[in-house]
């Protein structure tokens, strides 16, 4: 499932081709995966793209009915993407042909301000997991993005609420990082990776960890997450940026996926168990249950590894 890094790349790479533009069409090849109004303009026709934001793992396009200028003020319209688990956004150039023809459920027809036809931006999505959900104003969406944690990318202050309670639970730090309520943007590949920086055993207790040890894993999770950023995210099955190209950071997995595999600090091999429903992977000596020193900084770099 495409997590921070990948949805931030996408927000990225789509924003020179989509912000300015206006929504001339749009043809929904599947009704379901629209959740709210499925009116056109709840889908952005006629409606200028001013932005796009992100929260966590969800997308938002803003648009608004005129175009910008500095006197005029529009209201904003948001349209939210879900990629769930294989979900792509994708833009195509006038006259460019996507690569697979399959899964398309929805695409706009985009042009300048002189009406010139720009591009087509596709949303394919093989397992369905994945839609859209349209709101009226700004004001809904927040209300709706309220209930997510702090992104996991900013630094929130260290006495959040969202953030007092993942340290407060009982549960096991893996998947108290998987609840967007407390943390929004980490999933399964970068809580191992983020743990594993950390030297923290992902069955502890929250609740048990000390605050070195809280530092330590939130400056593991912004410092990996900037560096699947820098690399375009983590390819595993489906994931590509808007333009089609794969990501890179999975080559510098240390853990995820790597079950049974050498441990790259150690030797060892790598534990791989399930855990709160989710596959996990960890070194049972780098990551030993007992508490352990605080990483090296080093291991918390922001630079993208070699």
């Amino acid at each position: 499932m495409p997590e921070l890094p990948e949805v931030e790349t996408i927000r990225r790479t789509l924003a020179p081709d989509l912000i300015g533009r206006r929504v001339v069409a749009v043809t929904l090849h599947r009704q379901d995966i629209v959740t709210g109004a499925a009116r056109s303009a709840d889908l952005l026709v006629n409606h200028f793209i001013t932005s796009l934001e992100r929260r966590g793992k969800q997308l938002a396009i803003i648009a608004a009915p005129r175009a910008a200028t500095p006197h005029a003020h529009a209201p904003s319209r948001p349209l939210v993407i879900h990629l769930g688990m294989t979900g792509q956004l994708l833009f195509l150039n006038p006259n460019q042909q996507p690569t697979q023809a399959d899964h398309i459920h929805a695409q706009w027809t985009l042009t300048d301000k002189r009406g010139r036809i720009t591009g087509t931006l596709l949303f394919r999505d093989p397992r369905r997991f994945g839609g859209l959900f349209t709101y009226r104003s700004l004001d809904a969406l927040n209300l709706v993005w309220s209930s997510l944690g702090p992104d996991a990318l900013e630094p929130p202050p260290h006495d959040h609420p969202s953030l007092a309670r993942l340290w407060r639970s009982r549960r096991a730090i893996k998947a108290a990082l998987l609840d967007q309520s407390c943390l929004a943007g980490v999933g399964n590949i970068y809580a191992d990776e983020s743990l594993h920086a950390a030297r923290i055993h992902p069955a502890r207790s929250a609740a048990t960890l000390t605050p070195d040890e809280r530092a330590a894993i939130l400056n593991a999770i912004r410092a990996i997450l900037a560096r699947s950023i820098a690399a375009g995210g983590s390819t595993l099955r489906d994931y590509k940026d808007s333009s089609g190209r794969d990501g890179a950071f999975q080559s510098h997995h240390r853990v995820y996926g790597r079950g049974g595999q050498p441990c790259l600090e150690c030797l060892r091999p790598l534990t791989s168990k399930t855990l709160g429903q989710r596959t996990t992977v960890w070194c049972q000596v780098c990551q030993p249950r007992r508490r352990q020193k605080a990483p090296r900084p080093s291991e918390l770099s922001t630079t993208p590894s070699q």
